[in-house]
Formats: C-alpha cells, sequence, structure tokens
C-alpha cells in the first residue's frame, strides 16, 4: 500500500507529460512485477493507424523515453498487434494474449471518451492475477484522468490545438534535438547547415488572409468556424510528429521535426494548397500566407520566431495566399537580416 501511494504522489506531482509517462510505467513495472512495460502512442495518418513507443522500462533499468531513429515513420502499422486491433473497434478496456515463449502481454488503452491515443503495454512472464489488474486498472485510471487534466491545460479551447503557453517547453524539446544534431559544430561553422538535403528542424507561421473581412462580413461565429477548419486542416496537412500551436486570433505556429528543407516546403505547400482548394460554409475561399525558417541551438527562440514573422509579413505584403522561406528572401536581398537581441517586433 506504501508503495502504490508513493506511486500515486509521484504521478499526481508532474505537469508536463514526459515525466507523467515516465511515472506511470515505473509504477505499473513495480506493482505488476513485470519484465517490460511501454507507454505507446496511437496516431492516425491519412486514415490509418500506427503504434509507436514513446516510454519503456526494463526490469532492472531505469525508464527512458524512446526516441524514433527515423522521425518520417509514423511506427508499425495497427495490423502488426491484432489482439489490440481488436480492442480498440471494439472499445474494450483491455486485451491480453500469450506471446510464442510464453509471456503474457497486456494491452490497456487509455480512453479519453471514444477516442484512445496512448496505449500502455505491460509484458510480464506469468499470468496477471486478478489482484495485479485490478491494483492497476486503479493506477491506469489515475493515469488518465490526470492526462485529461494536462490535455485541457496545454489546448486551445476553440480549435483543440495546442495553446501558446505550451510553445516554449515543445520549442525547447525541438532545440535540444537540433542542439545534438550540432554538436559537433561551432557557431561559426553553421553555414554547413545551408546543404538543402541536411535534415533539420523548422518553424512555421501561419497567418489567415483577410480574417478581419471575414468576421466584419459574416460575424464572429462564421469566424470562429473558418478557424477551427483551418485547424482540421493542419492536423491532416502535417505530420504525427509535428506540433501544431494556435497562438491567438488567426495566427497559428507549426514546429517541423528532422526534414529537409525541400521537403518542408513541400509539406507547408500542401497545406496551403489544402486549405485554398477548401470550400468554407458560407464564407467561401479562403487563404493563409506563411513565413517559414530553421531551428537553430545557437540562436534564441525570440529572433527565430521573429525570422519567421518576418518571412510572413513579406508573403502578406506581397499578394498573400504564399509560402516565404526566411533565408531564401535574405540570400535574395529581399529581407535584412534580424540582428541577436532580447527583443522582437511582431505584428
Amino acid at each position: 500500500m506504501d508503495s502504490l501511494l508513493k506511486h500515486m504522489v509521484d504521478m499526481t506531482g508532474h505537469r508536463d507529460h514526459t515525466m507523467l509517462d515516465i511515472s506511470v510505467i515505473s509504477a505499473v513495472q513495480e506493482l505488476a512485477n513485470a519484465s517490460c512495460t511501454r507507454v505507446l502512442t496511437l496516431a492516425v495518418v491519412r486514415g490509418k493507424m500506427f503504434v509507436r513507443p514513446r516510454a519503456q522500462i526494463v526490469a532492472g533499468e531505469a525508464a527512458t523515453m524512446v526516441g524514433m531513429s527515423d522521425l518520417q515513420q509514423p511506427g508499425e502499422p495497427i495490423e502488426h498487434y491484432p489482439a489490440l486491433a481488436a480492442c480498440l473497434a471494439r472499445h474494450d478496456a483491455s486485451a491480453e494474449v500469450t506471446n510464442d515463449s510464453g509471456g503474457h502481454t497486456l494491452w490497456l488503452p487509455i480512453w479519453l471518451g471514444d477516442k484512445a491515443d496512448t496505449c500502455l503495454e505491460i509484458v510480464n512472464p506469468t499470468p496477471y492475477t486478478s489482484a495485479t489488474i485490478q491494483v492497476i486498472g486503479g493506477v491506469v485510471s489515475v493515469y488518465r484522468n490526470f492526462q485529461n487534466l494536462l490535455d485541457y491545460s496545454e489546448r486551445d479551447s476553440l480549435t483543440g490545438l495546442l495553446n501558446r503557453k505550451t510553445f516554449d517547453d515543445q520549442l525547447a524539446k525541438m532545440l535540444a534535438a537540433s542542439a545534438d544534431q550540432e554538436s559537433l559544430t561551432l557557431p561559426g561553422e553553421l553555414e554547413r547547415r545551408q546543404h538543402g538535403e541536411e535534415e533539420r528542424q523548422w518553424l512555421a507561421v501561419v497567418d489567415v488572409d483577410h480574417f478581419k473581412h471575414v468576421n466584419d462580413r459574416f460575424g464572429h461565429l462564421y469566424g470562429d468556424e473558418v478557424l477551427i477548419l483551418i485547424a482540421n486542416l493542419l492536423n491532416t496537412s502535417f505530420r504525427a510528429q509535428d506540433r501544431v500551436f494556435r497562438f491567438g486570433g488567426e495566427e497559428f505556429v507549426v514546429l517541423l521535426r528532422g526534414t529537409t528543407q525541400d521537403n518542408a516546403r513541400k509539406i507547408i505547400e500542401r497545406f496551403r494548397q489544402n486549405v485554398a482548394s477548401h470550400d468554407f460554409p458560407q464564407v467561401g475561399k479562403v487563404t493563409v500566407s506563411v513565413g517559414f525558417v530553421s531551428i537553430t541551438a545557437f540562436e534564441p527562440p525570440v529572433i527565430v520566431l521573429g525570422r519567421a514573422d518576418q518571412a510572413l509579413y513579406y508573403a502578406k505584403s506581397h499578394g498573400r495566399n504564399l509560402v516565404c522561406h526566411y533565408d531564401e528572401l535574405l540570400s535574395e536581398g529581399l529581407l535584412q537580416s534580424t540582428e541577436s537581441n532580447d527583443t522582437a517586433e511582431f505584428f
């Protein structure tokens, strides 16, 4: 009982999804005496579900987050987990199978309403007792409720996208990843990152063109519907590993992970075209302008965001419905370079 209470206190003391994942698998691993416990992400990409591990703990080792070696891949197809797929299709609380080696795997989807985008996987060399399943079920219930609270605090109430207060944390994680990639490069040697085929992290700022006209002509209810539909198009146009934020009003920010300059532009252009071709009820046609820039660990976030804003401003002042890359505009002499300082001017 003392161990269970300790784990409950630990789980509910976090305000971060990563640490919450580490806490829950540590608790389940100890309480179930399991050989391996994982947190799985269930992601739907172009109508197909994929399974990707994001945290794991093996008996005798510390819990760790799982890094994807290839961020372009969404994970394994759900077909590789037939028992879990059937469980999700039936909206069941759990599924259990006996492995070829005689071990037992238990899956516990984390249902939020009728949707599950997270699942616990517990591997045990022996069958699970009813008492063990009951204790694990209690831990999972606490995890589900607290995950829901964290999701609610991190989401924009209108669009369901990540809100601005979560941006700093997500950008810090991206900068850390960028620093790992650049660990052998000094700040004075950043020219090598101009090669188009090198994979980098990217930041894009999106603004809805003439949005004030939409509100003035059709009213704020239709304006809100446009924002909701834009958010849906952002979610379907970008990849599962990318992060989409509503910054407020009609402005959105996207963090794109590990991809080349050419691919980043293609992904952003796909989104722009999806918006331009979409028929918005009552309003008709709506377009967006986008400015994007590569992220480097050697420059402050305010400078990175300011450069994307510069590219966005150029797009909006040169016809709108455009995607503009900061470095390209700079190399063509169409923009002035922003110096690294503690302030930036936004619009």
